[in-house]
Order: C-alpha cells, then sequence, then structure tokens
C-alpha cells in the first residue's frame, strides 16, 4: 500500500474518542463514527442529549446498529498489526525457526505449530492467535451490552429511589392522617388501640425511610462501580492480540462477581393494621340486588337467584342466557374522584381494573 494512502486509512479506522482502531463502531445521525462502548460510556443517561465529540451537535437517538463495513475493515487493519508483530524477531521459535501463531490456552503462551503438538503441549487446548482474539473480543462485547443494560436499570432504580425517599415522609403524613380520620369516626374506647396504631405506623415509616436512603448509598456506589468495569472491559477490547488472550480469564471473574453485587430497589410497603368495628359499620352500607338477565353480553350469564354471575362461553342450553345484549356494562357503582366520575364494573375477578371514566356531571350509566 502507498506508504501516504496508509496514514489516512488507519485514521479513518480510528475512534475519536479513544484513539483506537474501532471496536463495535457505531454511526450516528450527524454522520461521525464512534465505538459503541466509548460512546455507550458518555452516555449512560439514555434521556440526556448527546453532544457529538467530532461536530459538537446533539443527539438522542437510542437504536444504534454496528457499523458492518467499519467493523470488518478495522477488523483487518488489527489482523494486519498482529501479522507484523509476530514477524518479529522475538516471535519467531528458536527451536524450529517458525512464527508462533498458535496460543496456549492452558499456560497462556505463544507456540510455533511444531510446539503445540509437542509431548508437552499436546494435551492442551491450542487456537490460531488470530481467531482467538477475534473471539475473545466478541465475548468481551456481549459482556459489555449487558453490563451496560445493568448499569441502565441501576441508573432508572437509583431515579426511582430517589423520588421515593423524597416523596416518602409525606405519604406516612398522609396515611396516619387517613386513619386519624376513621378513627374519630368511632366510639371513644378505641383511642388507645388508635395510638398504639399510629405509633407502629411511624416506627415502619422511620424504617423504611432509613432503608432507603441505604438503598440509595448502595446504588451509587454501584454505579461507580459498573462504570468502572464497562471501562475496564473497554480497555481489555482495546488491547494489543496477545495482550488480549494473555489477561481475558482473570476480567471474566470479576465481571461475574460484580453482577451478583448489584442492589434491588427496597419495596417500600406499611402495613395495614385493622380498625376494630369497620368493617361492621361497612356492612350497614350493604345494598341487596337483582340483576337483570337483558342487560349482560354474550359472554356473561346469570343463576336462577338472579344475584350471581360467571364468564365464559356463549351456554346455549342455559334457561337463564339470553343472547339479547343492550348494553355493555351489567350493573354499576358510582364514585368520584377529582374532577371526574368513575364507573366500576364488576366482572369474574373483581373490580374492572380499567373503568369507564366519563366527564362531571354526566348521566349514569346502567
Amino acid at each position: 500500500m502507498n506508504s501516504g494512502i496508509l496514514p489516512v486509512f488507519q485514521r479513518e479506522l480510528t475512534c475519536p474518542i479513544c484513539m483506537n482502531y474501532f471496536i463495535d463502531p457505531i454511526t450516528i445521525d450527524c454522520g461521525h463514527s464512534f465505538c459503541r462502548p466509548c460512546f455507550y460510556h458518555n452516555w449512560q443517561d439514555i434521556t440526556v442529549l448527546v453532544q457529538c465529540s467530532k461536530c459538537k451537535k446533539t443527539t438522542q437517538q437510542r437504536s444504534l446498529r454496528t457499523n458492518i463495513r467499519l467493523n470488518k475493515m478495522a477488523s483487518i487493519a488489527r489482523k494486519v498489526s498482529l501479522r507484523q508483530f509476530l514477524s518479529s524477531e522475538e516471535q519467531i521459535c528458536g527451536t524450529h525457526r517458525e512464527i508462533k501463531k498458535m496460543f496456549c490456552e492452558v499456560d497462556k503462551s505463544l507456540l510455533c505449530l511444531l510446539c503445540s503438538n509437542s509431548q508437552e503441549h499436546r494435551d492442551h487446548k491450542h487456537c490460531p492467535i488470530e481467531w482467538a482474539a477475534e473471539e475473545h473480543r466478541e465475548k468481551l462485547l456481549k459482556k459489555m451490552q449487558s453490563l451496560w443494560e445493568k448499569a441502565c436499570e441501576n441508573h432508572r432504580n437509583l431515579n426511582m429511589e430517589t423520588t421515593r425517599t423524597r416523596c416518602w415522609k409525606d405519604y406516612v403524613s398522609l396515611r396516619i392522617e387517613a386513619i386519624r380520620a376513621e378513627y374519630q369516626k368511632m366510639p371513644a374506647f378505641l383511642r388507645e388501640e388508635e395510638q398504639h396504631h399510629l405509633e407502629r405506623l411511624q416506627k415502619e415509616g422511620e424504617d423504611i425511610f432509613q432503608q432507603l436512603n441505604e438503598s440509595k448509598v448502595r446504588m451509587e456506589y454501584s454505579r461507580e462501580l459498573l462504570r468502572g468495569m464497562y471501562e475496564d472491559l473497554k480497555q481489555m477490547c482495546h488491547k494489543a492480540d496477545v495482550e488480549l488472550l494473555q489477561a481475558f480469564g482473570d476480567i471474566l471473574h470479576r465481571y461475574e462477581s460484580l453482577l451478583l453485587q448489584v442492589p434491588k430497589p427496597v419495596n417500600p410497603e406499611l402495613s395495614a393494621g385493622p380498625i376494630t368495628g369497620l368493617l361492621d359499620r361497612l356492612d350497614g352500607f350493604r345494598v341487596d340486588f337483582a340483576l337483570q338477565p337483558e342487560r349482560g353480553n354474550s359472554h356473561i350469564f346469570l343463576y336462577g337467584d338472579l344475584r350471581s354471575m360467571n364468564v365464559g362461553c356463549d351456554p346455549q342450553d342455559d334457561p337463564h342466557f339470553t343472547a339479547k345484549s343492550e348494553c355493555f356494562l351489567v350493573w354499576g357503582a358510582q364514585t368520584f374522584t377529582s374532577e371526574s366520575i368513575e364507573l366500576s364494573t364488576v366482572g369474574a375477578g373483581g373490580t374492572c381494573t380499567n373503568p369507564w371514566r366519563v366527564e362531571k356531571y354526566s348521566h349514569f350509566l346502567t
């Protein structure tokens, strides 16, 4: 290759961030290319706009594909560098005067083909250096992708834990006020129970608040460890092929150990204590009503007492089943929340999780 062309060729295959040959190159929307690990390392918060280090334009691309052509060319460039290294006098076998092209995975040494078949190394696992280095890089890239996803998950959990910590005391105060309001409707002899209930709730709230703060500290520490490991894996990918092969096993062990230490978020849940007499008071609002067969749809059929129902396939031979269906809702209970009205339909599993919502002052649907 022309001596003037070679530097240009090498420059086009060099990442502007790490200044090494591309590893899993991606091209962003402004047209510039980077190693995926380098780009990700500067973009842990995926909700933030990132500035291109070349043209200073911002990007928020979330789906970045590998630039296959650049990837192949960078791989070729690394192979050329390896061949130049192996052709040096130091890498010529002193016994057989052949180039050491084989890598022994047992003792991490370079061997010529004849030495790899010798009695000393015959039972060891060997592979061509050129092939093994690229395969190990692929393994590292997969580990880095997993690590990146774990770092993003930890980042989201940290944001969630921060929000929970900020709002937790207000939530506990509201819960206490709600319980106090219920006890005000109950007989005076329950005041001691109320005091015990509120003290227990206050203690639980303080304990969970401490757990949330400790969880935040663990996640912040884990964030730094994950970023540090990501940087170590990135540097390992950029090592010369022989160095990469010789140091590969140790970093994988550290990687696996770190993943086991990533903390899980706290589940902040206050226990629900019973209020004596509350269920008896609520039973006073119980009302019996009869269902109307013509109000059900084709998947809801009633039993003889007209107070129980089931949901399933059309029971054509059921005497209480009617194919006539005037509306979707069978019955509803009108409840008010802020500026809207909710109509809840009771089904086989309980209250509908996606109730119909109508504008305020609209008529009740039957």
